[in-house]
């Protein structure tokens, strides 16, 4: 019978085929576990491993109201900007720092010998923008063109400076030598310095009122790299020993007034807010995308009172101007007028200042009180008008101010105030030129609302001294008051710290109880920057100016870096930063 059943053929399997289907597999395999690996690696990497640092670039864009005039150390009052390019441009052998006290800069240390010889020590490393380094002769030069007898324009200034003897030593060695003791005088020598080998050949009197941007070579943190009509931009000197940003330039860019840098802001321009207005406070503090940082002001709001004026003899009388004083709802005023950007003033320094006596008597809103006190002065309304008189003459002056809004708007609420204590205060707004020009220097004034900036040193002597009174003085009230002038005198006179305390103390306590004027609140300063701009910080400020001196530290871009190759933290917002709350619409 036949065999009908299918065969397979017989074939024999190739031995490298086999084998290339086994390694065609491992490969497959070894690649997918790679890939898992990496897979794993990659997000414990990314969520557990590695962290987000500051990285270097950024430019930072500010708006500030209006345009810089000078970019010269000695003329830097002239405007808010000038101000802040001077604290970036030059730095002087000294800064005073937030508590009002002078501190080394370019210089390394100082010296003092019978309160009269100050002899400083430059550092070694300290150059200008050009490379050339900072010397004793730089020093020298900048306090000659302060002693030229030709140069008038620095009153201020040169009347301190051309009664002191400079002397070089060596060239990192300097010593001044002052007529007689003048404890302030460390103050003078924070003034930025001018590089001799750039100006040595221009006349002082010529280069003390002329601008610098032709060729501004300071020896501060930043350089100046660019300038036209709508800005300023500026990038670190890499000749400055101290840290070095983050950011690779600020560019400070002009516009004519607040409220337009307000609307920059919004529409993109800008990065920063110079200075928030109270009135832009409710609008600003609803923006997700801007961060706002407040400190106190160097400065106070007071009341001058013209205790020489025979047409207003009543506020010779320390009664009547203990009244006024308790007459003054001053949290509403603060509140109310100032957009809640205040603190209550109680003495002529602030609180963080070394020389503050925070025990001087204080005078809290009480109306009662106030009548209390004008009735026993003898001050009563005879004839039912509503207004206090004595012998005939009505407790009626002009409460003058200048013609700013805030300010109108200020006397406005003062003399509703007082009216209900049946004092009639007339509010009387006038251009800040002839608010100093016209009433304040001649002394034709009875009463004016003004602001009084604090920088430096606490001596109230140039204020408040009874010598100040005429002359040229700045003693408006024509305050006269013997204990008080012993103490100032004695206090400007000794170099001890402790000493200088105790008697700016009595100070503060003789002047809180003879209310020679109406003390109201410290402005509070308002700054703000956009989110995207990292750990800005102010703190304690004594001029706006200030604000930069963290600016090393601020940062826009980020990169990522293992955990164990950060840095420590940032450290947090030093005291005296306020964090602004909701504002109350003026």
């Amino acid at each position: 019978m036949q065999d009908t059943t299918a065969r397979r053929p017989f074939t024999t399997a190739s031995p490298t085929a086999s084998i290339g289907r086994h390694f065609r597999w491992q490969v497959v395999l070894a690649l997918a576990g790679i890939l898992l690996l990496a897979t794993l690696l990659g997000l414990s990497t990314y969520s557990l491993a590695t962290v987000l640092v500051p990285d270097q670039g950024g430019v930072f864009r500010e708006g500030v109201a209006g345009n810089p005039r000078y970019l010269n150390p000695l003329l830097c009052d002239a405007t808010d900007i000038d101000l802040d390019l001077c604290r970036l441009l030059y730095r002087g052998l000294t800064t005073v720092d937030k508590h009002g006290r002078v501190v080394p800069d370019l210089a390394e240390a100082w010296t003092v010998e019978a309160e009269t010889i100050y002899t400083f020590r430059l550092k070694t490393n300290q150059f200008w923008h050009d490379g050339r380094p900072v010397t004793a002769d730089d020093v020298l030069f900048t306090i000659g063109i302060l002693k030229d007898p030709n140069v008038f324009s620095l009153p201020d200034l040169t009347s301190v400076w051309r009664a002191v003897d400079v002397e070089k030593l060596d060239d990192l060695t300097v010593r001044f030598q002052l007529a007689q003791p003048y404890a302030p005088f460390l103050d003078y020598t924070a003034i930025g310095l001018l590089p001799r080998h750039i100006w040595q050949d221009v006349p002082a009197a010529e280069l003390a009122t002329k601008p610098l941007d032709a060729t501004p070579v300071g020896n501060g943190p930043l350089r100046v790299v660019a300038m036209a009509a709508d800005h300023i931009r500026l990038e670190p000197s890499r000749f400055y020993r101290g840290p070095q940003p983050y950011l690779s330039a600020l560019e400070l860019r002009f516009y004519p007034d607040h409220a337009s840098v307000f609307t920059a802001f919004i529409n993109g321009e800008i990065d920063g807010i110079s200075r928030v207005l109270p009135q832009d406070l409710p609008i600003a503090a609803e923006r997700d995308d801007l961060q706002l940082f407040s400190t106190v002001q160097s400065e106070y709001l007071t009341i001058l009172l013209n205790l020489t004026n025979p047409d207003v003899p009543f506020f010779a009388d320390r009664a009547v101007r203990q009244a006024l004083m308790h007459g003054l709802d001053r949290e509403r005023l603060v509140n109310e007028v100032a957009g809640g950007q205040g603190i209550v003033a109680h003495t002529l320094l602030l609180p963080n200042n070394w020389a503050y006596n925070p025990y001087v008597r204080q005078y809290p809103y009480d109306p009662d009180l106030a009548r209390q006190l004008l009735d026993e002065a003898g001050w009563v309304d005879s004839d039912g008008d509503g207004i206090r008189d004595k012998d005939g003459r009505p407790l009626r002056f002009l409460l003058y101010s200048n013609d700013d809004p805030m300010r109108q708007a200020m006397i406005q609420r003062i003399a509703t105030g007082w009216r209900a204590i049946g004092v009639d205060a007339v509010p009387t707004p006038v251009t800040f030129a002839g608010l100093v020009a016209d009433f304040l220097n001649p002394r034709r004034f009875d009463a004016a609302l003004i602001g009084w900036e604090l920088t430096g040193d606490p001596d109230p002597y140039p204020l408040w001294h009874s010598t100040q009174a005429a002359g040229g003085g700045q003693n408006y009230s024509g305050w006269s008051n013997d204990e008080a002038d012993r103490v100032m005198e004695e206090a400007r006179a000794i170099h001890d710290e402790a000493q200088r305390r105790a008697l700016y103390w009595r100070f503060q306590e003789i002047w809180a109880e003879d209310v020679p004027a109406l003390l109201l609140y410290y402005p509070v300063y308002t700054y703000g920057v956009r989110d995207r701009v990292k750990n800005v910080q102010i703190g304690v400020l004594n001029q706006p100016a200030d604000r930069f001196g963290s600016f090393a530290e601020w940062y826009i871009l980020t990169r990522r870096v293992p955990a164990n190759q950060a840095l420590p933290a940032a450290p947090p917002t030093p005291p005296g930063s306020i964090r602004i709350p909701t504002p109350t619409t003026p």
